[in-house]
């Protein structure tokens, strides 16, 4: 009888579908020697391990398969079946991806992880990624970036007039100029060397733990902060809509819960990091803080610049009306807990004027 029964369960084992095994090839658009990557390898690793037995995720420093400014097309032709990135990258291709990015003098790393988690932001990550074939899963959030890192005391914002800045993103680049700056785009990896050489007059790139490990304190000897151009910033991993499709429901779901955690991770990890590097900062330049009326006179004007970009492209006005939407619902809670809340309620953008410009 017992044998019988044996039998019988091995049968049925046998009867069920057996799960695919997928390989998946992903890079990213971080070398190794930037601390950006580590929010990459962070989700790989929970992924593989939530995963094991249906997906195996190979990943590839920045760099190594295909240089940082091409990962987005390797993802979306399928040369590779995964890539990371921060989105801002992509507004050439459509101006909607820099504000899924960042934004100026706007949101804080708790109101992306907010919208993006119950105001409906990870739709529109993933309307307008899927334009191009591909699915998008945020994972990844910093707060307000270092700033400009600069060979010359800047004080006071007529301080960067005629100076040239590497600055990326496009309402980045707007604001800088109405200020008196221009902007230089350059790859994170070229700034380093482009402030040692002097081809620029200074510039920023991210967090204070990844400017160090970027090393402009060895060419640079003056910090402004903070960094209003970008007032936090997102990233993520852009994946192949066929590769997507070609997994089982329950090994999406847990790419999906791979995302969400890391995402929380990330902040509470680059806080960290970031605190230990602004001490080591401290030893090392002269840090100089813009006050409050300096930092009310750009948000007047990134406000322009955000209903002037928003105004330019369908896709960019649905994306910046939606995360107006949420400042003006979760502004109730928000400043009723206050001092208690979570980061301040923006005198932002006129939002009639960004709704009348959704198509």
């Amino acid at each position: 009888m017992r044998s019988t029964l044996f039998g019988t369960a091995v049968a049925a084992l046998a009867a069920l579908p057996a799960v695919a095994q997928e390989n998946w090839t992903m890079t990213t658009t971080w070398p190794s020697s930037l601390e950006l990557i580590e929010t990459d390898r962070h989700f790989v690793d929970l992924a593989n391990k939530l995963t094991e037995g249906e997906l195996t995720i190979e990943f590839y420093e920045g760099g190594s398969l295909v240089p940082a400014g091409e990962v987005f097309g390797a993802v979306q032709s399928g040369t590779v079946q995964a890539g990371a990135d921060w989105p801002g990258y992509w507004a050439g291709r459509d101006a909607a991806f820099s504000p899924l990015a960042t934004t100026p003098s706007l949101f804080n790393a708790v109101d992306y992880v907010n919208w993006i988690q119950q105001w409906g932001g990870a739709d529109l990550y993933n309307e307008i990624y899927g334009n191009f074939d591909m699915v998008y899963l945020p994972y990844g959030v910093t707060n307000n970036e270092s700033g400009f890192r600069t060979n010359e005391p800047i004080v006071s914002l007529d301080d960067l007039q005629g100076k040239r800045l590497r600055v990326s993103g496009l309402e980045q680049g707007k604001l800088l100029e109405r200020l008196g700056g221009s902007q230089v785009s350059m790859a994170g990896g070229e700034i380093y060397q482009a402030l040692e050489r002097g081809v620029i007059d200074g510039g920023e790139f991210s967090t204070p733990n990844v400017d160090w490990s970027a090393g402009f304190q060895q060419v640079t000897g003056y910090w402004a902060t903070p960094g209003w151009h970008q007032s936090a910033s997102v990233f993520g991993v852009m994946i192949n809509k066929s590769a997507w499709d070609a997994l089982g429901p329950e090994t999406r779901e847990k790419l999906q819960i791979a995302a969400d955690a890391t995402l929380l991770w990330s902040l509470a990890f680059t806080e960290k990091r970031a605190t230990e590097a602004y001490a080591k900062f401290e030893e090392a330049v002269e840090i100089n803080r813009y006050d409050d009326a300096m930092l009310e006179q750009v948000q007047q004007m990134a406000n322009e610049v955000i209903v002037e970009t928003a105004c330019e492209n369908p896709n960019s006005a649905k994306v910046y009306l939606s995360q107006l939407e949420y400042l003006a619902d979760y502004a109730r809670w928000r400043d009723a807990s206050a001092p208690f809340n979570l980061g301040r309620t923006p005198d932002g953008p006129d939002i009639e004027a960004v709704r009348d410009c959704v198509q």
